[in-house]
């Protein structure tokens, strides 16, 4: 019986406690919100397959790509972000194609904690990972012409000049309550790994570089799957 996926790519999603990096998780994965989650010791471990190529392409796809489009499984490691754990989380940085670095809207000391997250991870992943900045808890930052509270800490173009100055791929903003932006960011990183592939940046072959052909690679085993729509 063949895989129902084409490639598998070993995703990380790092950054500050409390910045909802499970529930993003939980969100992509198992397509719900819990108000309560518990503290993530360690790693906790998740998985999902979705649509690349063509049809989710950006303009910088490579001419040739596979017209019928790819199914990639994204391996989600969602790490701990506190001090305490971080001996632990780094060790899962390597073999990472693809990083979410989170930090909350409302919260402005988890943004400029996003430098340090940054430069432990490209001290440890590869050189070519993929990296996105995610901007968490979007739905805390209301606009007040809406009548709501706007705790909002961290502006969107401040955000974006980040990504710009420290060479990140792009800023996406997510509410894992509402799902807003959750599938973006995700399918951001998932599509440019892709192209990555397209490129052969990567050796399919070796469990090193973070993307495998089907047989996949040896991990922990899975606690939450569920397939693309």
């Amino acid at each position: 019986m063949s895989q129902p996926w084409d490639y598998i790519a070993k995703l990380v999603c790092i950054g500050d406690s409390a910045t909802g990096k499970s529930s993003l998780t939980v969100r992509l994965c198992e397509g719900r919100f819990s108000a309560q989650h518990d503290v993530t010791i360690g790693v906790e471990f998740g998985s999902r397959v979705v649509n690349v190529g063509p049809s989710n392409s950006s303009p910088t796809s490579p001419e040739g790509s596979d017209p019928k489009g790819k199914k990639m499984k994204l391996s989600l490691w969602d790490t701990a972000g506190q001090e305490t754990y971080k001996s632990v989380t780094r060790s899962y940085f390597r073999g990472a194609s693809g990083a979410l670095l989170v930090f909350d809207v409302t919260r402005r000391p988890t943004f400029l904690h996003a430098i340090d997250w940054l430069s432990d991870l490209r001290q440890i992943a590869d050189d070519g990972i993929v990296i996105v900045l995610v901007g968490n808890k979007s739905d805390l930052a209301t606009s007040q012409a809406l009548g709501g509270e706007n705790k909002r800490a961290v502006t969107f173009q401040e955000a974006e000049d980040w990504c710009r100055t420290n060479n990140v791929l792009k800023y996406v903003e997510t509410s894992a309550k509402s799902g807003e932006g959750v599938e973006a960011a995700f399918l951001d990183v998932a599509q440019r790994i892709y192209e990555g592939i397209e490129q052969g940046k990567y050796d399919l072959e070796d469990r090193r570089s973070g993307v495998r052909g089907p047989g996949g690679l040896p991990g922990a085993r899975e606690k939450r799957m569920c397939l693309a729509l």
